[in-house]
C-alpha cells in the first residue's frame, strides 16, 4: 500500500473513531440528564442559571459540593437531617449539576457565583459548609465576606507536595482535553465509577443505594468533565495565592478530618490551617476516610451546631 493510501486510511479511521466517540458521548449525556434531571430550582445570575435545593427553616446553612461532584451528595441523606434545624440550601457549583459553566473557572469567581445566588434567595449570612473543593471555594467566599461561620469538611487549603493524579495532569493542556475529555465521557464504564467512589470513601463503606442516588452520569458529560478538570488543576496555585490571607479571617471556623483521609490528607491541609486561623477548631475522626459527612454524619452535624452559635 502506498503512503498517500496509508494516509487516507488512517484519515479514515480517526475520522470514524471521532464520530463514534461524538455519538457515544452525547447518548451518554442525553440519558444522564434524562436519569437526573434538575430536582431544585434556578437562580440566574449574570445570565447563568445556578441550580439550588432548599429545605427546611431555621438559621441558614449553604452546603458546597466537591470536585466531580453536584449537590446530589448532600441530598442523599445528609440534607433531610439539617432540615430539621436549618434552612439548608445546597447548590450545584458552576459547570457541575445543572448549574451553567462560567468563563472563570477560579475559587473567587464560583463563591461570588453562589454569594450571589444566595443572596438572590435572602441568605445574606449563612453558615457555609465545604466538602473537599467545596471548602476551597467556602475558604474563598469568606475572604469577601459573608459567611457567619464556615465548616469545612475534609478541604483541601494549603499547598501539597508532588502532583495530581494522572488524569489531571493529562486535562491540563487544551490538546490533552480535546482528546482525553471526549473519549472518558463516551467509553469510561460503570465499573470504573464504582472502583472510583470506593476509593473516595475508603476505608469507610459506600452507603448503600448511594452510587444509584448521585448520579455520576452527569460528571462524565464532557462539559462537565473539562470544567472539572480544570477548576482541579488551578486550585495548588489559587490556594497558594489565599494562604496569607488565612490570618485575616477571624470569623469561628470548624474543621472536620478524618486520618485515614488520603485524597485531601490531613497532615497537610487542616491540621496546620487551625493552627494559621484566629478562630479555628478542629476535629479530627481516627480512622475516617474523605468522605465524614457520611460515615460519621453526627459528628459533622455537631459542627455546624457550634458554627450555627455565633
Amino acid at each position: 500500500m502506498t503512503l498517500p493510501k496509508l494516509a487516507a486510511s488512517a484519515l479514515l479511521i480517526l475520522v470514524v473513531m471521532a464520530a463514534l466517540t461524538h455519538w457515544r458521548a452525547s447518548t451518554r449525556e442525553a440519558t444522564a440528564n434524562a436519569d437526573f434531571p434538575p430536582d431544585g430550582q434556578f437562580v440566574t445570575i449574570e445570565g447563568r442559571r445556578v441550580h439550588y435545593v432548599m429545605r427546611g427553616s431555621g438559621p441558614d446553612l449553604v452546603l458546597i459540593h466537591g470536585a466531580s461532584g453536584s449537590l446530589r451528595d448532600f441530598t442523599f441523606a445528609l440534607m433531610d437531617r439539617l432540615a430539621q434545624d436549618y434552612r439548608v440550601i445546597a447548590f450545584d457549583r458552576p459547570g457541575l449539576g445543572h448549574s451553567d459553566p462560567i468563563s472563570d473557572t477560579s475559587l473567587t469567581a464560583q463563591s461570588s457565583a453562589l454569594k450571589a445566588a444566595a443572596a438572590e434567595l435572602g441568605v445574606t449570612s449563612p453558615v457555609v459548609l465545604g466538602q473537599s473543593y467545596g471548602g476551597a471555594v467556602a475558604l474563598a467566599w469568606a475572604m469577601s465576606g459573608g459567611p457567619r461561620a464556615l465548616v469545612l469538611v475534609s478541604a483541601p487549603s494549603l499547598p501539597w507536595p508532588g502532583a495530581l493524579d494522572i488524569w489531571y495532569r493529562a486535562t491540563a493542556s487544551q490538546p490533552g482535553q480535546m482528546v482525553l475529555v471526549p473519549l472518558a465521557a463516551a467509553f469510561v464504564p460503570q465499573s470504573y465509577v464504582t472502583r472510583a467512589t470506593e476509593a473516595v470513601f475508603a476505608p469507610d463503606p459506600v452507603p448503600p443505594g448511594y452510587g444509584a442516588w448521585l448520579g455520576t452520569e452527569l460528571t462524565l458529560r464532557r462539559e462537565t468533565l473539562a470544567t472539572n478538570a480544570a477548576q482541579v488543576n488551578a486550585l495548588r496555585d489559587e490556594l497558594v495565592a489565599m494562604e496569607p490571607r488565612y490570618p485575616l479571617l477571624t470569623l469561628p471556623v470548624e474543621l472536620i478530618h478524618g486520618t485515614a483521609d488520603t485524597i485531601v490528607p490531613l497532615t497537610i491541609h487542616s491540621s496546620p490551617l487551625a493552627t494559621r486561623l484566629p478562630n479555628a477548631y478542629l476535629t479530627v475522626i481516627p480512622g475516617a476516610g474523605h468522605m465524614p459527612h457520611h460515615a460519621h454524619a453526627d459528628v459533622v452535624i455537631a459542627a455546624i451546631a457550634r458554627a450555627a452559635l455565633h
